[in-house]
């Protein structure tokens, strides 16, 4: 077997290992985050962050129905002056933590991306989100890490690949975003 059959061999595999009892879970969680007109933040760092900003802009445009409230949804990686203003006063690890102290109210959602599972900034922004009362949604890999024991909900992709972590990651929130787009159709006049 070739490299490339090879490594899609293995994502297969993953694929199939995945469970997908807490993707219904927060699944619930984003349609009740909708319904109430929680804000959902999403975050991450590398290609987690690209992924984060990914299913942002999908939540936040893919979902919309005319007969709906919308997602209110943002990526805290998206706003680069804010990140490097606190990654540059306060230190790297407080970058996600203190924008969503200022921005997150109880009942808001948290969705952190890490493929360790240890980055120290999405750490500190779940323990922010948790000592706030918001709910938190970790997507890891490797053994989960701290990412695992914090979030109230998490979805751990067992490989210590970054690849395959993050193509995963993107392929769950992709699943969400498609099953929300299927369960809620536009209305033929």
């Amino acid at each position: 077997m070739n490299p490339i059959e090879f490594y899609f061999s293995e994502q297969l595999e993953l694929v199939r290992q995945t469970s997908t009892a807490t993707l219904h879970t927060i699944l619930e969680i984003l349609e009740r985050a909708r319904a109430e007109r929680r804000h959902i933040f999403v975050f991450g760092n590398g290609g987690s962050a690209s992924t984060a900003s990914h299913f942002a802009a999908d939540l936040g445009k893919n979902t919309v129905r005319s007969h709906m409230p919308r997602f209110q949804v943002t990526c805290l990686n998206d706003n680069m002056a804010i990140f490097s203003a606190y990654a540059n006063d306060d230190g790297y690890d407080s970058v996600f933590a203190e924008p969503l102290i200022s921005l997150a109210d109880p009942g808001d959602v948290a969705i952190a991306l890490s493929a360790s599972g240890n980055s120290p900034n999405v750490v500190r922004a779940v323990q922010a989100a948790n000592e706030r009362g918001v709910t938190t949604i970790g997507f890891a890999g490797f053994t989960g890490g701290k990412l695992q024991a914090l979030a109230q909900h998490c979805i751990v992709i067992p490989s210590f690949s970054y690849e395959h972590v993050e193509d995963l990651h993107l392929m769950l929130c992709h699943a969400l975003v498609a099953t929300i787009k299927q369960k809620y159709p536009e209305p033929h006049p």
